[in-house]
């Protein structure tokens, strides 16, 4: 287990269910700047070391996009396929409730999504307890695309800070899910050319640029953007090697790796999936002065959706603040990365602002 430093964690919580064999662990990380905001992961193999990890990567997430939340994180070691999945979630909630919503306000995440958040919520008895929620419950579901949007708009700003303009620039998705898909509206609007898109299945490219809505057409018709008819389709491996302005990781870990940085092209990469590549990584792309917008900035935009949700303000209210956190942050991370190394300003400003909190607070010299 990894060891607790100036930070944190605050509290690791381990929880067990006789009745349906649920096993959970809720690590609240750090709260000097509010709650502990981070979803809940249902897997059968989640670690309580994992959910460490991921409550630090909160704590920074959350600091960076300059919202009141801490950083914390759940996971539930069960079957998601379970017909007992919402026991198990419910088990859960009534395990944890003690620290909800003052110090934990959960979210969806792997396996999980506003079913379980309103389920959640139920248990516990507040709807505070979860952001994430239906509509129907005054939730701001992530359907709505502030993920995908906040990417577009972190790559964007990104590319007008350097003086550059993102029309006619190509750009190569991978994932067409519900980031990989509103980034790609965003982006084609704003006069970007994406070219490749890829799913599980494969990658569809076609070097004159594939149009949004019949790839959506595509993928609602055959579930794969591979069955598109116009382009050709490639191995999903050969998606990270095409000439492109533009390289969005937006799916799988570690895609990334020692095995196929060289083979790169792009002159941007924006992380639209958690930790698409390890940090010993990206710094060989920067060597090479390849931008690469950390996930952490650039992925910003579903976590500051939740905090609007937590405000209860409407859809049209959290563009706003997306469209205004994802830009100042990106123009001062860009600012701070004289050297080139964008991920170690962000995290520097991350924890900055932590450290502030934390001596506000009395907890720091």
């Amino acid at each position: 287990m990894k060891a607790k430093d100036e930070f944190g964690p605050e509290y690791v919580l381990e929880v067990f269910d006789a009745k349906t064999g649920m096993q959970g662990v809720l690590v609240i990380d750090n709260t000097a700047r509010g709650a502990g905001k981070g979803g809940i992961r249902m897997v059968p193999d989640v670690t309580t070391e994992e959910v460490m990890g991921l409550a630090r990567a909160m704590t920074w997430k959350n600091a960076l996009a300059d919202i009141p939340f801490g950083g914390a994180k759940a996971g539930i070691r069960f079957d998601p396929k379970s017909p007992q999945k919402e026991a198990a979630m419910r088990a859960f909630a009534h395990k944890v409730k003690q620290f909800i919503p003052s110090l934990y306000i959960a979210g969806p995440d792997m396996n999980t999504t506003e079913k379980e958040m309103a389920e959640f919520s139920d248990e516990v008895g507040t709807p505070m307890a979860a952001t994430g929620k239906p509509a129907s419950l005054g939730g701001l579901p992530h359907e709505l695309g502030s993920t995908g949007y906040g990417v577009a708009l972190c790559i964007r700003t990104a590319v007008e800070f350097q003086g550059m303009m993102l029309d006619g620039m190509t750009v190569a998705i991978e994932g067409f899910g519900n980031v990989g898909t509103f980034a790609m509206k965003f982006l084609t609007g704003w006069g970007a050319k994406v070219v490749a898109v890829s799913d599980s299945k494969g990658v569809i490219y076609d070097i004159n640029g594939l149009d949004y809505n019949a790839l959506m057409e595509t993928k609602a018709a055959k579930k794969t953007v591979t069955a598109h008819g116009a382009g050709k389709v490639l191995p999903p491996a050969e998606l990270f090697g095409l000439p492109v302005d533009i390289l969005i990781p937006g799916a799988r870990p570690n895609v990334i790796t020692d095995a196929n940085v060289d083979g790169v092209k792009a002159k941007i990469v924006a992380e639209a999936a958690n930790i698409p590549m390890a940090y010993e990584v990206e710094k060989k792309l920067m060597k090479r002065g390849v931008l690469v917008l950390p996930d952490f900035l650039a992925n910003a935009g579903g976590v500051i959706s939740s905090y609007c949700e937590t405000m209860g303000w409407d859809e049209k209210k959290m563009f706003e603040v997306v469209t205004e956190k994802i830009t100042s942050n990106t123009k001062l991370v860009m600012e701070r990365a004289k050297d080139g190394d964008t991920r170690a300003a962000a995290l520097a400003i991350a924890k900055e602002r932590v450290m502030d909190a934390m001596r506000e607070r009395g907890w720091k010299n």
